[in-house]
């Protein structure tokens, strides 16, 4: 399906309205996911052309996200991942477990960036931090795409190197998300260190119901959001 490439407009716009400098494009992957932690990515770029054929990394395959990647990293001024565990999910929630994520995150880069395009229309950082949260940016600017396709890449290693211990649950190909192998393989073997236990799917598995921990409002809102197959797309 053809799409329209992500542009610098968001960040012009910045730059024009406030005098920022340094503007980063954060996106974050595996919100939905039930294991594994969720990952964001802060990456600077400044006004350059793009690579070609970046976008959203929901819309490229597996094989296209890796090679882009390659190039992406180079080409970036910058970026910096930040994750947060399952355990800190659990006992944080979703949204502050995302800007904790997103936190360390902007803290790892070189120069902290003096105003952030943030995806989505939720703003889960907040002060002191600068943000203008835009909709699908992912889709539509530039710094964010590349934010997106380098967090899904890394993201989707990591889970595959945690699965080599746990090979039923087949993280490698599901990244923690509920893929029928995946919800199969809890309920015969039941949660894995890398799971979130305060999760709503808990409750649908009898035989390890009491591993379950207090849940947050906000993660159980997230993980319903995600929870239809949506295998690693977020």
């Amino acid at each position: 399906m053809p799409y329209e490439p992500p542009t610098h407009r968001v960040e012009r716009s910045i730059r024009a309205l406030t005098g920022a400098r340094l503007v980063a494009g954060v996106d974050e992957v595996g919100r939905g996911a039930w294991a594994g932690p969720v990952t964001v990515c802060a990456a600077v770029t400044g006004l350059r052309r793009p690579p070609e054929g970046l976008t959203d990394s929901k819309l490229l395959t597996p094989l296209r996200r890796a090679a882009l990647t390659e190039v992406l990293t180079d080409w970036v001024t910058s970026y910096a991942l930040g994750h947060a565990s399952p355990q800190e999910i659990d006992a944080l929630g979703m949204t502050a477990a995302l800007r904790l994520a997103a936190v360390r995150a902007l803290e790892g880069l070189p120069e902290r960036p003096d105003a952030v395009i943030l995806d989505g229309k939720h703003d889960y950082l907040g002060a002191p931090w600068q943000v203008r949260t835009v909709i699908k940016g992912d889709q539509s600017c530039v710094a964010v795409a590349a934010a997106s396709v380098i967090a899904k890449v890394r993201r989707d290693a990591m889970l595959a190197e945690l699965g080599t211990a746990h090979p039923e649950f087949a993280f490698d190909s599901n990244a923690g998300y509920p893929s029928p192998v995946h919800r199969a393989a809890l309920a015969e073997l039941g949660p894995t260190p890398h799971h979130r236990l305060s999760w709503a799917y808990m409750d649908a598995l009898p035989r390890w119901r009491h591993l379950k921990l207090p849940s947050h409002r906000d993660a159980a809102a997230d993980e319903t959001l995600e929870d239809a197959g949506q295998l690693g797309m977020f």
